[in-house]
């Protein structure tokens, strides 16, 4: 599929997953050789009608230079024309009919990586470079429900990475945290973020830098990152849970508070603007067994417990995993705080590949950032580490996030890559 086409699809997203009816489509893009069965079966396995009409329309943009002419000759045997007329709008003057699709195999080996978009909102994947001026109602509508970010770096994207604690602290050393450090800071900067890392701060530091960065000027940015990779605890909270430690031990600091230090009160330049939270770090003391599946009931394993920052009520988990930290927040716009656990439970790092989420996380993004919008990413997120197969028949973990962004949010809505 040529850029032309993809970014018609992208475009049209919306009407699309309103009007179209896939159920018509399966058996005609199989016969075309565009989809196999088994893809089509995943797709249909996605959800509701608009679900799958969503998940076709993603799929679709992977599956060649064939599939577009396929899809627009399916859709017109099937009686979809207003889709059909929405398209060829967009398409060039010579590009506007299209011969009937000779059948080719599909792709072998070929397996989608799945993304669970079950959600209540309908995810839009638009750009601004094809516009139909005959749709002013609509364009207007998309750029309204998308965040700008144009802007040559994003913004900034603070990395806190604490990793040696104080011996009389009672915290142990957070091994395996600098290997997500360096795959974040990586991910960050390809993502055209200037990335500011710091290592090894107290609580009383940890505070400092952060009001330093709500402190600038940001008006010439389009986004703000903060990324925290520490032990953390259960805190009482208004909205958000958990706290965060410096190296220091002590009181952690409430999630709560720093985000408040860049909400539309106290960094004005940030207003309106998305704010995002990631945080590596245990939401409290308890752990997930998960529940067997008919493959795992005589699939247990007894591996010794490895103390860490935390006391578990856990007797067993892999040698090279250890729990980590959380945390909060109040309650403005254009935040988004992703966990790597559910609150109230520990989060697992490996020692030396670093932490489920993060290296997921870095994973995800990297391969789709440039394709869909950050909630979908999160999803996927949440998905393969709560499918974690390595996991099996040891400890569990479900990331999750507190979303309170006002729009749909692209880390590239220009050709950045």
């Amino acid at each position: 599929m040529d850029d032309c086409e993809r970014k018609l699809l992208q475009r049209h997203r919306l009407p699309l997953v309103t009007g179209l009816q896939p159920e018509l489509l399966y058996d005609r893009l199989v016969a075309k050789g565009i989809f196999s069965q088994d893809m089509i079966e995943e797709i249909k396995n996605s959800g509701t009608r608009r679900d799958q009409a969503r998940q076709l329309v993603t799929d679709l943009q992977t599956r060649g230079t064939a599939a577009f002419p396929a899809f627009l000759e399916s859709l017109e045997e099937t009686g979809q024309v207003e889709l059909v007329d929405l398209l060829r709008e967009g398409l060039p003057v010579h590009d506007r009919s299209f011969t009937p699709v000779k059948p080719v195999e599909p792709w072998k080996g070929y397996k989608p990586v799945r993304k669970d978009t079950r959600t209540s909102h309908p995810v839009q994947c638009t750009d601004t470079y094809l516009k139909p001026p005959s749709q002013p109602i609509m364009e207007r509508l998309q750029d309204d429900m998308i965040y700008k970010m144009d802007a040559d770096p994003c913004g900034f994207c603070l990395i806190i990475n604490n990793v040696d604690f104080d011996q009389s602290s009672g915290l142990t050393c957070r091994a395996g945290s600098d290997i997500d450090c360096e795959n974040v800071q990586n991910l960050f900067q390809k993502l055209h973020f200037e990335v500011i890392v710091k290592r090894n701060l107290t609580k009383e530091l940890m505070i400092e830098e952060l009001t330093n960065l709500a402190r600038k000027d940001h008006t010439d940015f389009n986004c703000c990152i903060v990324v925290i990779l520490s032990h953390g605890s259960q805190a009482q909270h208004r909205q958000f849970p958990g706290a965060i430690f410096g190296v220091d031990g002590g009181k952690p600091v409430p999630v709560q508070h720093i985000v408040s230090y860049f909400d539309g009160s106290h960094c004005l330049t940030l207003r309106e603007k998305p704010k995002l939270f990631f945080i590596q770090a245990c939401g409290g003391v308890l752990t997930d067994t998960g529940f067997k599946t008919a493959e795992e009931v005589d699939s247990a394993f007894s591996l010794p417990y490895d103390t860490i920052s935390v006391q578990t009520d856990a007797t067993s988990c892999p040698p090279e995993d250890e729990p980590d930290a959380s945390s909060s927040l109040p309650t403005p716009s254009d935040i988004l705080v992703s966990y790597s656990t559910f609150p109230g439970y520990v989060s697992w790092r490996d020692r030396k590949e670093g932490s489920w989420y993060m290296k997921t996380l870095v994973d995800v993004f990297s391969k789709y950032a440039h394709l869909h919008d950050l909630q979908t990413l999160l999803l996927q997120v949440t998905r393969s580490i709560s499918e974690n197969e390595e996991a099996k028949g040891l400890y569990k973990q479900i990331p999750g996030s507190f979303n309170f962004l006002r729009k749909h949010f692209y880390f590239s809505n220009k050709a950045k890559w």
